[in-house]
């Protein structure tokens, strides 16, 4: 367990920090460290070669040759006992670390007392419930409703359904780049190839616009920035005649881009999106499953731009080790749902709540600080990683640990790094025990996405790593 230390004088007023050394002790001492001779190790082959036989490679990472054994905190062991170092963190799931002593305690506490309790009234769902009305942005804090799921997917399914539910109209804005799962109607607003290659025809209704991802935007910014014209964009479909889009329940936005290749727009963006959806009385719903739950400094990442959602979606990081989604709308909203009429078995299972709950309080617990820490520690990571120099480093952006590093053959023409040498990259951090993944349009933007709890030692060890990777691509 984490021990807090004093640290005030005897006249000041009580304050705590934790250590460095105190997070560094959430992990396992010795990563990374690599034992195999060649990797994987031979255990490790053996269990990726049985995940072959009887697994579905559709579930994505299948391929990547990595297994995991056992986790704390950032780190995790292979069954050959190689020790990485986790920048993805389960792709932004483990918020607070792998197997925090707090979230196991309270596993272990609510699984001795009621699992499964199937849609009646359970005490622990209800409390997560009336503490996610707590501590939602403003529009929704205090006067909101949650509808749980169990993932991303699900949760925005629930999304396009109520919302058209509640105006009476059909049609989606979404935009191009977004990632909001792989379903039918989520899979209809999601844009990558691989996502919908095959799988059509999906739900209609959708409208797609550019999102203001500057570093390749289509049109000129030479006058207007990239977020005031996709912002425009936007009021242009809902408020002008003839544009087809005229019927339109809601304008569905990630307030930070994440498969699209994590693209932090700026706040402008969002305040046009609400004034042009207040003009048509369309909904704005923000994706917060990836960008959430503290990832950017703030719990919503919404809340950098003041803007007031009218349903805003979670998961991933609210759950921690477990899966923990959900649709949080307006009272006002809410109350024009049928009851019983999208049923859910699963959702918000009492062991799920009761870890949510304790993920929530070590988020906001201010004798730690991840949020405010998180906001410091994305900043240096970005100057550690513009310090290597790398001509292969196209740009390198981000919200708090949430950063995007867009890997290219050329700076000038900005063309995407091979899928050649992603893999020589990708095979020298897994090597030297580094999980990183990929993501973006061109598979060619590496993530940077640790636990909130990551130590600046692990941190700057697995970035160091990284520079090397890409030093050692200059010299082939």
């Amino acid at each position: 367990m984490i021990n807090i230390v004093s640290c005030r004088p005897s006249t000041l007023p009580m304050r705590y920090v934790v250590t460095e050394t105190e997070f560094e002790a959430l992990n396992f001492p010795d990563a990374p460290k690599m034992v195999s001779a060649a990797y994987p190790g031979p255990k490790a082959a053996e269990a990726l070669a049985l995940s072959a036989r009887v697994e579905s490679m559709a579930r994505g990472g299948g391929r990547m040759p990595v297994v995991m054994d056992r986790a704390f905190g950032v780190t995790f062991k292979d069954p050959d006992g190689n020790t990485f170092i986790d920048l993805s963190a389960g792709v932004g799931v483990s918020s607070v670390g792998r197997c925090h002593p707090k979230v196991v305690e309270a596993m272990r506490k609510q699984s001795e007392s009621l699992m499964h309790s199937m849609e009646v009234n359970s005490t622990r769902r209800t409390e997560l419930a009336a503490k996610i009305s707590e501590i939602m942005p403003d529009g929704l804090r205090g006067d909101c409703t949650t509808f749980f799921a169990q993932s991303g997917s699900d949760a925005l399914e629930a999304a396009v359904k109520f919302a058209r539910r509640v105006t009476g109209r059909h049609q989606i804005i979404a935009f191009h780049g977004a990632y909001h799962g792989v379903w039918q109607a989520s899979g209809a607003l999601t844009t990558g190839t691989a996502y919908r290659k095959g799988y059509g025809p999906f739900m209609g209704g959708v409208i797609h616009a550019p999102y203001p991802y500057a570093y390749r935007f289509p049109f000129d910014t030479t006058h207007k920035s990239a977020e005031q014209i996709a912002g425009e964009y936007v009021d242009y479909l809902l408020n002008t005649p003839y544009t087809a889009a005229d019927d339109v329940a809601a304008v569905i936005v990630e307030p930070v881009q994440g498969e699209g290749g994590y693209v932090p727009p700026a706040p402008e963006f969002l305040q046009l999106l609400r004034k042009a959806c207040d003009k048509s009385g369309t909904l704005l719903i923000v994706d917060e499953v990836q960008a959430g739950a503290g990832r950017t400094g703030k719990m919503w990442s919404v809340e950098h731009s003041g803007v007031k959602p009218d349903m805003l979606t979670f998961g991933k990081g609210m759950g921690g080790d477990v899966p923990m989604a959900g649709l949080v709308m307006r009272s006002d909203l809410a109350a024009k749902i049928p009851d019983g009429s999208v049923p859910n078995t699963f959702a918000a299972n009492s062991v799920s709540a009761a870890v949510a709950l304790t993920n929530i309080s070590i988020l906001q617990d201010p004798t730690l600080g991840l949020l405010d820490r998180a906001h410091k520690l994305g900043l240096e990571a970005q100057e550690r990683i513009r310090s290597f120099n790398s001509p292969l480093v196209g740009e390198v952006r981000g919200r708090g640990l949430m950063i995007g590093i867009e890997l290219v053959e050329d700076k000038t023409t900005k063309q995407p790094l091979s899928g050649d040498k992603l893999g020589k990259l990708m095979g020298h951090l897994v090597g030297h025990g580094v999980l990183m993944i990929p993501c973006g349009r061109y598979t060619n933007v590496m993530r940077v996405m640790p636990s909130l709890t990551i130590p600046r030692s692990l941190m700057f060890k697995a970035l160091d790593i990284f520079g090397e990777g890409l030093e050692s691509l200059r010299s082939q």
